[in-house]
């Protein structure tokens, strides 16, 4: 599939994601929302990919945004209507992916940029990247799971002060508060994030994928997430990759999983 604000590149079973959005600083709007709603449901579904990384062009800014003009004028039922459906098709979609993504967070991540990194699994920032959530300077609130997801990752004292504040923090802020994983020199950026997805990409994907859904049980309130890692971990037993990797444990080889 072709398209107008992303590219795509696959290699050795990792998935480059760019927002391609240069002159609009990567800025979100409805198109290219919905182009990472495609992109992501591909991906998912693409067996020669194991593990994603999500970047955007340039040095200058990972997503600075949501793109304002296109909902400056909206009513109260469209602006509910606008952050329901970009929970449903991207930020929800991307956190609870089978596969694991990775946010290489280059320069500015502000609103819905942030917003779209705390929805990936893990982050690493370059050393001139600059977070926040400036929603309130515009009258709003982070309406894509940013009031959610924040607290999540730094605790509810530095999110409240982040989002009222409406304050930008550096990279190495970013690292001191749990939000981002790494911060590298900013050329090293996608070449660190691809030596972190080789590792992953090693493993059983069955068992990355059971991970990763137990991991977010712990998170949703309709959930026990003790009880989600006890069956995940129960249904792991039925798989073959299970029964290579100890196979392989036990004759000291290294494992060659299959995903099944």
């Amino acid at each position: 599939m072709n398209y107008e604000n992303l590219l795509i590149a696959i290699e050795n079973k990792i998935a480059l994601v760019t927002l391609n959005r240069p002159a609009k600083l990567n800025a979100l709007n409805k198109e290219t929302l919905a182009e990472l709603h495609a992109a992501f449901t591909d991906l998912e579904k693409n067996e020669a990919v194991q593990v994603i990384i999500l970047t955007g062009s340039g040095e200058k800014a990972f997503v600075a945004g949501a793109d304002i003009a296109e909902f400056a004028n909206f009513s109260t039922h469209e602006g509910t209507q606008l952050a329901a459906d970009g929970h449903q098709k991207v930020f929800d979609h991307i956190e609870n992916l089978k596969k694991p993504v990775i946010a290489a967070v280059n320069g500015f991540a502000l609103g819905g940029g942030l917003e779209l990194a705390m929805a990936c699994h893990f982050r690493v920032a370059s050393d001139n990247a600059k977070m926040g959530l400036p929603e309130v300077t515009l009258g709003l609130i982070p309406g894509y799971g940013g009031t959610q997801r924040l607290p999540q990752l730094v605790g509810k004292g530095r999110a409240m002060e982040m989002i009222l504040t409406a304050t930008m923090i550096t990279a190495a802020e970013a690292k001191e508060y749990g939000l981002v994983n790494h911060v590298v020199p900013q050329p090293e950026l996608i070449e660190f994030c691809q030596g972190l997805a080789q590792k992953i990409s090693k493993n059983a994907p069955v068992a990355i994928t059971q991970a990763i859904q137990a991991v977010n049980a712990s998170f949703d309130k309709t959930k026990n997430g003790y009880e989600a890692e006890i069956n995940a971990f129960g249904r792991l037993f039925g798989t073959a990759d299970f029964k290579e990797g100890t196979t392989a444990f036990l004759e000291k080889r290294k494992a060659n999983f299959s995903g099944k």
